[in-house]
C-alpha cells in the first residue's frame, strides 16, 4: 500500500466521522425537512445549536421537535383532527400551488365527526404525493401526540436512512395507524 493510500484512508475515515454526528445528522434532516429553503433549516439549526448548549444534547430528537415546531414540522393532540389539519395546512402553505384534497370541508363539523388522525394523513400523504412531496410520520415522546413532517418525495430514501441513524421510528403518512 502506497503512502498516498494511507493518507486517502485517513482522510474518509476522518470525512466518516464527521458525516455521522449527531450534529451533522441534525443538520442533514433541518435540510430534508426544508425543501428548498435553506434559511429556514440554518434557522431552526442554530436554535438547535443554542438548546443543546444550554440544555445538553442528551435527547436531540426533542429539541429539534422544538425548534422545527409549526415551521417545518409539527406534534399536536391525536384527539384533535383540527390542529392536524391546520398543521399539515401551515407547512404546506410554504409551497404555492400545493393544496390538500381533505375529501370534504375541513371547516364543518360533521367532516370532523367523520375522519381519524389515520385518514387526514393518508389524503393529505395522497395529495401531497402526486405533487412531489412525502408526509411522513414519526414517534413522538407521548402516545397520544401525532407528529410529523414533509419532505420532497426525491429525498424518500435519504430520509429512511437518516431517520435510522438517528433513532427515530418513522412511517409513510399513508401508513399511520
Amino acid at each position: 500500500m502506497s503512502d498516498y493510500d494511507d493518507d486517502y484512508d485517513y482522510e474518509r475515515e476522518h470525512d466518516d466521522d464527521e458525516e455521522d454526528s449527531v450534529e451533522s445528522q441534525v443538520w442533514h434532516l433541518l435540510l430534508l425537512i426544508n425543501p428548498g429553503d435553506e434559511d429556514a433549516a440554518m434557522q431552526q439549526f442554530t436554535a438547535y445549536r443554542d438548546d443543546v448548549e444550554e440544555e445538553g444534547e442528551d435527547d436531540p430528537m426533542a429539541i429539534v421537535a422544538k425548534v422545527t415546531d409549526w415551521r417545518s414540522g409539527f406534534e399536536v393532540d391525536a384527539d384533535d383532527t383540527r390542529a392536524l389539519i391546520d398543521a399539515i395546512k401551515e407547512l404546506v402553505s410554504r409551497w404555492s400551488g400545493v393544496e390538500i384534497d381533505w375529501g370534504g370541508d375541513p371547516d364543518d363539523d360533521e367532516f370532523h365527526e367523520e375522519v381519524d388522525g389515520p385518514e387526514i394523513f393518508s389524503r393529505a400523504f395522497d395529495s401531497l404525493n402526486e405533487r412531489g412531496y412525502t408526509l411522513w410520520s414519526r414517534e413522538a415522546e407521548d402516545d397520544d401526540v401525532y407528529a410529523g413532517w414533509i419532505t420532497s418525495s426525491r429525498d424518500d430514501e435519504q430520509m429512511r436512512v437518516l431517520a435510522t441513524q438517528l433513532g427515530i421510528n418513522l412511517r409513510l403518512g399513508k401508513d399511520v395507524m
